[in-house]
């Protein structure tokens, strides 16, 4: 059970905070990876990122393990969902991941993983938060304390997985060329790798790691992906596509230049998955697009929804039985190689579609498009659940979903007002047919939680 009295220290995606700050020094993940230590009980494995601190937060946290009695398995530079993978393969009994995926180079963080490959449960984050805090440590007498050990073939294995999960023969014989940035992290070694094995023929942009992200912050927005969307244009590319800082995530650019956000990398592929399996379970967040739901049923699919957060997800699919899952922001789930985010999975897969159905821009527009529009507002902590009381109580729409904040389905589009799990304020995100009424949505709504908040 969660320590009544202490703060929380796990996020949506594990511990984050600024190198060298109270939060996030070498002290810090020798205590926390004391914690996690006494909570797995068993062999561990360890990865990172590419960012400037890894090394120093790798062995902080890997002499908490062993400290423990862990024996630790290194797998060093790896994506995240390379690391999930060798969890699942070797029956470790869990995970330990140093990143802060698409967060600023002075950030860092430590991310557990579960048993499974999953990313760790809130219920197992609860007690290593309340050994953390209740200093609990489980310490091994000196001749049991565990051993480190270099684990050099995640990245092989994890190539190999993917590989088999994907038409090899189909993609090869398409001789397709793709541009590919890496974003100075964790996929430069493992993307390049996985495209030749698929006989693929590529451009790599930041492919080199770099923790200090030289060529754009690590985060696939739009803005920082500008020069690959400009390569993309010159180069006659099939697409293109982009990596956060530890690769669970994929965003790509079509043939013609446009960037597709994640809903739609998310739609085309349910869509074709739904289509490979004559239906089936997609299974995704309360704040993705409709286009998802529009993907699934045209090809005889159907569409479950969650709170935020790929951990439900995942764990939603595996309940259910789904088919494909994941985030609208370019995390996408496949339960044929893992139950977890995989951007190269992700890459395999859209190679896979393309060369089997032809351009992206073309598979692309076979799906309905809508327009989206995010804003928020400030509100104190302990303000939120009064604003969000008052708010689903007088909400009215065609429908309203309370499965994560308060989701009003309109007759032209929806709204979700959601309270930030970790800043004091309120998220708006708004759908509709058309960006002015999307605009004109989250506005009112804004002015409107705006409002319950000065009450």
């Amino acid at each position: 059970m969660q320590h009544p009295a202490v703060p929380r220290l796990f996020g949506t995606n594990g511990v984050r905070g600024v190198v060298n700050s109270k939060d996030m020094d070498p002290m810090f993940a020798l205590r926390l990876g004391m914690a996690i230590g006494t909570y797995m009980k068993g062999r561990a494995m360890i990865g990172t990122d590419a960012r400037t601190s890894n090394e120093m937060l790798k062995a902080g946290c890997a002499a908490g393990l062993m400290a423990c009695g862990c024996d630790v398995l290194d797998c060093g530079v790896v994506p995240t969902p390379t690391l999930q993978y060798s969890v699942k393969r070797n029956r470790a009994a869990g995970g330990v991941v140093i990143t802060a995926s698409h967060n600023p180079p002075e950030f860092n963080g430590i991310k557990c993983i579960d048993p499974d490959g999953t990313e760790m449960s809130r219920a197992n984050e609860e007690i290593i938060e309340s050994i953390y805090h209740d200093s609990t440590f489980s310490k091994a007498e000196w001749s049991a304390v565990g051993r480190a050990t270099k684990y050099l073939t995640a990245a092989d294995e994890y190539v190999d997985g993917i590989v088999a999960c994907v038409d090899v023969g189909t993609i090869r014989s398409a001789r397709l060329r793709v541009a590919v940035d890496c974003s100075n992290g964790a996929a430069s070694r493992v993307t390049p790798m996985l495209l030749d094995r698929l006989g693929v023929r590529y451009v790599t942009l930041n492919a080199d790691l770099n923790g200090a992200f030289p060529g754009h912050n690590s985060e696939p927005t739009p803005e920082n992906t500008k020069d690959l969307v400009e390569l993309v244009r010159a180069g006659g590319f099939d697409f293109g596509f982009v990596h956060d800082g530890d690769a669970d995530r994929t965003i790509f650019v079509d043939d013609t230049g446009r960037y597709l956000y994640g809903d739609r990398s998310l739609a085309i592929v349910a869509y074709y998955k739904c289509l490979e399996n004559r239906g089936g379970l997609v299974v995704t967040t309360v704040g993705s697009s409709l286009a998802v739901e529009d993907a699934a049923r045209m090809a005889g699919g159907s569409v479950a929804y969650t709170r935020v957060g790929s951990p439900v997800v995942a764990r939603v699919m595996m309940e259910r039985g789904g088919i494909f899952g994941g985030e609208e922001n370019g995390g996408l789930i496949f339960p044929e190689l893992q139950f977890c985010r995989d951007g190269a999975m992700a890459a395999a897969k859209m190679l896979e579609i393309v060369a089997r159905h032809g351009k992206l821009s073309e598979v692309n527009d076979k799906i309905p498009h809508y327009s989206q529009y995010k804003t928020k507002t400030r509100c104190p902590d302990e303000k939120k659940e009064g604003v969000m009381s008052a708010l689903s109580k007088d909400a009215s729409g065609e429908k309203v979903d309370m499965t994560d904040g308060v989701k009003i389905f309109l007759k032209d589009g929806w709204v979700l007002v959601r309270p930030s799990g970790t800043e004091p304020i309120i998220r708006v995100f708004t759908e509709a047919r058309t960006p002015e009424r999307a605009r004109e949505l989250a506005e009112s709504y804004k002015h409107w939680v705006e409002k319950l908040v000065m009450d």
